[in-house]
């Protein structure tokens, strides 16, 4: 580390003012305060010292994170193999498939990062301010919610929307007012639906034998959401209800448990319930993410699962509550989207309010809307929106309430 302190302070008079590279000091300020902790301090104003700043808060949330990549990048090949009908077993092949999905998912990560931060970084310039922590985060959000065979050049242009529609515009981190990785996943869902919700991107089966010939040829990967959207159309004795409901049968292939688990077609970071319940442990631990959030979103989620169990009017209603939970991205989201401290409600009884109606939204919207079965992402973001407008009756209530304490004292 001494040599990189070393390097930095010698380059360090180039991007001062009067150096040759005066206007990029940007860039060179974004580097230094990420490798080393900043040796200056606000000098104005009222302010809180604390031992922890905007970059280590991110590297945290990074931290929590890792066991939904290195999980979903396992994941990405156990589907693949599953697919081509080689190594069926979980146990089986444990490196091949890991290092299978690693190739996969590694340049949709880079592509999120080198756009994302270029963006970062040609708007610092522009506007001559040091540059925004936050994409730290997002850069790994938004490939953990795409299909393992979404094609690069759309990772690209979703990030360049997230980063520029959805928080520079607003004026960069801290100010945006939509979650920006699911900003992007919505600008691809809705701008190219045929590649982001068609069976064939959820299991990458796109390898050629010696021959050059695919080794799979027509294979139909849905989702679990997927398969249970057919069942609101479905009759009831019909013999392709009764397949799909075998899924999630105890003894399925979407089973309770390989939900849970996350041994089941998905987005890449979104199967695995118990990673992300990993990762909400570390958040809460460390104090960046809201229990308060996590907890209501739960209950809001099972709530409305438990309605639709009674109601009973179609058989994807029928879903075991819980099992309901742990389908699709509500872990994920209801983790590491709804907590986001930017667009989420800030005051405690906002969090419980906002948290509650984005689970129970969230499960209402993939029953009721068949042609979107995840309903998660947009509960989020209408949550979002909805969030300022809840913090504000919160407070008025809360003033209210103290001036009729002061009337009657």
């Amino acid at each position: 580390m001494k040599f990189l302190r070393n390097l930095l302070d010698n380059i360090k008079p180039n991007f001062e003012k009067g150096g040759k590279f005066e206007k990029y000091y940007p860039v060179y300020d974004g580097i230094e305060t990420f490798l080393f902790v900043p040796n200056h301090t606000t000098k104005i104003g009222s302010h809180i010292r604390d031992a922890i700043d905007l970059k280590r808060t991110m590297m945290t949330v990074i931290i929590a994170l890792l066991p939904c990549m290195l999980f979903g990048m396992w994941n990405v090949g156990h589907q693949h193999y599953l697919a081509i009908g080689e190594m069926a077993g979980l146990g089986d092949g444990l490196m091949d498939k890991f290092l299978f999905g690693l190739i996969r998912v590694l340049p949709i990560i880079a592509v999120s990062y080198i756009v994302g931060l270029s963006i970062e970084f040609v708007f610092c310039i522009i506007k001559k301010h040091t540059i925004n922590e936050g994409f730290l985060v997002s850069g790994l959000l938004i490939p953990m919610v795409m299909p393992v065979d979404v094609p690069l050049w759309m990772v690209g242009v979703g990030t360049a929307f997230a980063v520029i529609i959805g928080k520079e515009v607003f004026g960069g981190t801290g100010m945006n007012v939509l979650n920006p990785a699911l900003t992007a996943r919505a600008f691809l869902f809705f701008a190219y639906p045929t590649k982001m919700s068609g069976n064939m991107v959820w299991i990458d089966t796109n390898v050629a034998s010696d021959s050059g010939k695919h080794i799979v040829d027509g294979f139909s990967g849905a989702t679990p959401l997927g398969n249970l959207a057919e069942l609101v159309s479905l009759d009831r004795t019909s013999a392709r209800a009764a397949e799909i409901h075998q899924m999630i049968a105890p003894d399925g292939i979407h089973s309770l448990y390989n939900s849970f688990m996350g041994f089941i077609p998905g987005s890449i970071g979104e199967t695995s319930a118990l990673a992300c319940l990993i990762g909400a442990v570390i958040l809460i631990i460390t104090g960046i993410g809201s229990l308060r959030i996590m907890a209501s979103m739960f209950a809001g989620g099972l709530t409305m699962a438990m309605l639709f169990n009674a109601w009973d009017a179609n058989m994807f209603m029928e879903v075991n509550a819980i099992h309901q939970l742990m389908l699709g991205g509500f872990m994920f989201g209801m983790v590491f989207m709804a907590t986001d401290p930017v667009s989420a409600a800030q005051t405690p009884t906002g969090k419980i309010i906002y948290g509650f109606l984005a689970g129970f939204l969230a499960i209402m919207i993939r029953v009721f809307n068949p042609a979107y079965p995840e309903g998660v992402m947009l509960a989020i973001l209408f949550m979002n929106v909805m969030a300022p407008l809840i913090d504000h009756y919160v407070v008025d209530a809360n003033v209210k309430r103290r001036m009729k304490r002061l009337k009657t004292a």
